[in-house]
């Protein structure tokens, strides 16, 4: 066995295929203001 893993398959994948997806951030990060309204409550 080598210690390498097998790339063949690699080469071979088509990404063509693959779907196009837009990605959304579901859980975005607070804005400087917010946090000092929390910290203000």
């Amino acid at each position: 066995m080598s210690d390498k893993p097998d790339l063949s398959e690699v080469s071979k994948f088509d990404k063509n295929k693959l779907k196009k997806v837009e990605t959304t951030e579901k859980n975005p990060l607070p804005t400087k203001e917010t946090i000092a309204q929390e910290k203000e409550a």
